[in-house]
């Protein structure tokens, strides 16, 4: 990635909520979230989706997790 400056990844509150695995392969997911990052490799191999065409039955997890994504908008962690 041509950049002079790091990408900084964030994760949201509530990203990982549905994560199935233990604490140690969120770690793991995560750290490898940041490698591909730094090495622009999450980039090469991204592709844009469009919402418009999605097929509400073979993508009802996708649209589950932006609806629950949606209506947890204002969530805050204590």
């Amino acid at each position: 990635m041509e950049n002079d400056k790091p990408l900084k990844i964030e994760f949201a509150p509530g990203a990982f909520d549905n994560f199935d695995g233990t604490q140690e392969e969120l770690n793991e997911f995560m750290a490898e979230i940041h490698r591909m990052a730094s090495t622009g490799e999450l980039f090469e191999n991204s592709r844009q989706i469009d919402l418009d065409e999605l097929d509400p039955e073979a993508d009802a997890e996708f649209i589950k997790f932006l609806a629950d994504k949606n209506n947890n908008s204002e969530r805050k962690l204590q």
